[in-house]
């Protein structure tokens, strides 16, 4: 039996090289060597209140309105779209691809005050606003204190 000397740092770089093969199968762009141009993508999302309504924004520089759909179901917002790469350039002579292309799905819960009838759409400047007023019942009343008269 042959004597092997140990070395503490042979199981590190093991599992470095575990973890960096996971990560380039789930996540296909390389920081080293050649990039690949698409990925799957996600646009940004702000949600938050604003007078009476839920307000939801969606950062979609470069996708056409027309390839957004928006739809509601089971008191489940879906968001599903495509960014669409340009054809005036071949592939072959891009130096540098950093901007994501490809279909992006987001799906958000709402929350059962939402008025799904009166809910409204606006793209402006590569930004999608959705609004989303809450049903009359559902906003928050208040309530006057009458004086009370001594008899």
């Amino acid at each position: 039996m042959a004597i092997v000397r140990y070395d503490p740092f042979r199981d590190l770089v093991t599992t470095q090289q575990d973890f960096s093969r996971l990560f380039n199968e789930f996540f296909p762009r390389r920081v080293s060597g050649e990039e690949v141009s698409t990925y799957t993508w996600a646009p940004a999302i702000d949600i938050y209140e604003k007078g009476g309504a839920l307000v939801l924004q969606a950062d979609l520089p470069g996708v056409d309105p027309k390839d957004v759909e928006i739809r509601i179901e089971d008191g489940t917002l879906y968001l599903k779209g495509e960014r669409k790469k340009g054809k005036e350039v071949k592939e072959e002579n891009y130096h540098r691809v950093e901007r994501c292309y490809g279909s992006f799905a987001r799906s958000f819960s709402l929350p059962a005050s939402i008025d799904e009838a009166k809910i409204k759409a606006e793209y402006k400047d590569g930004q999608l606003t959705l609004t989303m007023p809450k049903r009359e019942e559902a906003r928050p009343k208040t309530i006057k204190i009458s004086p009370v008269t001594a008899a």
